[in-house]
C-alpha cells in the first residue's frame, strides 16, 4: 500500500509540475493577439499586390515548421547530452543541426516562393516579374526571421534546462508565438522597403545573394556529414507534407469569415486558439520523442499510457488558457451578462476538447510511426502537427458554432 501511495504521490507531483510549466509556456500565446493586431494595422500594405496577403499564412506555416524542427531537436539533444546547455561553446551536433536549419530555411523559401508563384500564375494573373519579387521577398523575410528567432530559440531552451524546466514543454510554445510576431514584423518591413525605392530593392536583392552564399558554403562544408544530410533529407520529405497541409489549411481558413462573421469577439482570440492547440501538440510530441530517445517508452501506440501525465498537464494548461481568452475577449467586447460570458466560454472549451484530442493523437502517432521506420521523430512531429493545428482548430470551431446555432 505504501508503494502504491508513493507512486500516486510521484505522479501527482509530476502532473502539478508539468501543469505549471505548461501554463507558463502557453501564457505566451496571449501574444497571438499582438500578431493579429499588427496584421490588421498593416492590412493595406499587405494588400499592395494580389499575392502579398495570400503569401502571408504560408510564410508563417513554413517558418513554424522549420522552427519546430530546430526546437524539437534541440530539446531532445539537451536531454540526452548531445548538445550542451551553453550559449556559445557547444558540440558538433549542435553546429550541424544549426547549419542544416540555415540550409533548409533557404531551400524552403525557394520552394514556397515557386509554389506561390505557380498558384498566382494560375489563379491571380501574376507575371514573371511578380515571381522574381515573390522570390526576393520570401527569401529576405525568412532570412531575417532566422537571424532573430534562432538565437532566441537557443536562449530559451538553454535557460529552461539550466533552471530545471523541461525544454520540451517550454521552448516551442514560447517560440511559436514570438516567431509569429517577429515574422509578421519582418514581412511587413521587407514589403514596405521593397516597394519604397529602387535602392532599397537592390539592397534586398543583395541580402538574398549573401544568404545564398552562406548556404552554399555550409552545404559544401557539411555535405559529407551524415547527420547534416539526414536532417536535410528527412525534413525535405516533411516539407512536402507541410506544403500540402498549408494548401488545405488555406482552403479552410478562406472560409473563416463565414464561420465567425457574426462573432466579432472570435477574431480577438482566434490566433491565440490556433497557437495554443499547436503548442499542446508540440508538448505532447516533443516529450514523447525525448522518451523514445531515452528508451523510457516503447515504439507502440499503447505506450501512450506511460505518457498520460504529460498529456494531462499540457491539456489542462490549455483549458486554463482558453478560459482566460474567453474572459479577455468578453471584457474587450463589453459582454457583462454572466450567461453570455459562460456561453462564449463553453464554445471555446468545446473547441478545445475537439481540437486538442485530435492533436494529442496525431502528435503521438507521428512520433511512434517515424521512430518505427528508423527516422528521427523530431524531424517530423512539430512541423506536421503545427501545420495541422490551423485546420483542426478552425474545423473544431466551425463544428462548435454549428452545434450552438
Amino acid at each position: 500500500m505504501e508503494v502504491v501511495a508513493m507512486t500516486a504521490q510521484i505522479k501527482m507531483s509530476r502532473l502539478v509540475k508539468g501543469l505549471g510549466q505548461s501554463v507558463l509556456s502557453l501564457s505566451f500565446n496571449l501574444g497571438g493577439i499582438l500578431a493579429g493586431t499588427l496584421l490588421a494595422l498593416y492590412l493595406d500594405l499587405l494588400s499592395v499586390t494580389s499575392w502579398s496577403l495570400i503569401l502571408f499564412p504560408g510564410i508563417l506555416s513554413i517558418r513554424g515548421a522549420t522552427g519546430g524542427l530546430f526546437c524539437g531537436r534541440l530539446s531532445t539533444a539537451l536531454h540526452i547530452g548531445t548538445v550542451r546547455a551553453s550559449y556559445t561553446k557547444n558540440t558538433k551536433d549542435f553546429h550541424l543541426l544549426f547549419n542544416a536549419v540555415v540550409a533548409l530555411t533557404f531551400g524552403n523559401s525557394i520552394m514556397l516562393a515557386v509554389t506561390a508563384s505557380l498558384f498566382g500564375a494560375l489563379f491571380l494573373g501574376t507575371t514573371a516579374a511578380d515571381m522574381l519579387v515573390i522570390l526576393s521577398v520570401v527569401v529576405t523575410t525568412m532570412g531575417l526571421s532566422l537571424a532573430f528567432i534562432s538565437p532566441i530559440s537557443v536562449g530559451i531552451s538553454v535557460l529552461s534546462f539550466k533552471k530545471g524546466l523541461d525544454p520540451d514543454v517550454t521552448t516551442y510554445p514560447v517560440i511559436s508565438t514570438v516567431a509569429d510576431v517577429l515574422v509578421t514584423i519582418c514581412y511587413i518591413l521587407v514589403l514596405n522597403r521593397f516597394f519604397s525605392s529602387q535602392m532599397e530593392r537592390i539592397l534586398i536583392w543583395l541580402s538574398d545573394l549573401i544568404f545564398l552564399f552562406i548556404v552554399s558554403y555550409l552545404s559544401v562544408k557539411n555535405y559529407r556529414e551524415a547527420e547534416f544530410v539526414r536532417t536535410v533529407k528527412e525534413f525535405s520529405l516533411t516539407f512536402v507534407l507541410v506544403t500540402f497541409i498549408v494548401i488545405v489549411t488555406g482552403a479552410v481558413l478562406g472560409k473563416i469569415s463565414q464561420v465567425i462573421g457574426d462573432e466579432p469577439k472570435m477574431y480577438v482570440v482566434y490566433p491565440a486558439l490556433i497557437d495554443t492547440v499547436g503548442d499542446v501538440g508540440s508538448i505532447v510530441g516533443s516529450t514523447a520523442t525525448t522518451k523514445l530517445a531515452l528508451g523510457t517508452i516503447g515504439s507502440s501506440f499503447s505506450s501512450i499510457k506511460q505518457h498520460l501525465t504529460e498529456i494531462a498537464s499540457a491539456w489542462s494548461g490549455s483549458l486554463i488558457m482558453f478560459t482566460l481568452y474567453a474572459i479577455i475577449a468578453s471584457y474587450m467586447h463589453g459582454l457583462t451578462a454572466s450567461g453570455d460570458i459562460l456561453r462564449f466560454m463553453a464554445q471555446l472549451l468545446t473547441t478545445n476538447i475537439l481540437a486538442v484530442s485530435l492533436m494529442v493523437v496525431i502528435s503521438f502517432t507521428v512520433a511512434i510511426s517515424t521512430q518505427k521506420r528508423g527516422l528521427d521523430p523530431d524531424n517530423f512531429v512539430i512541423p506536421i502537427e503545427s501545420s495541422l493545428a490551423d485546420s483542426i482548430t478552425t474545423i473544431s470551431l466551425l463544428t462548435t458554432l454549428t452545434m450552438a446555432s
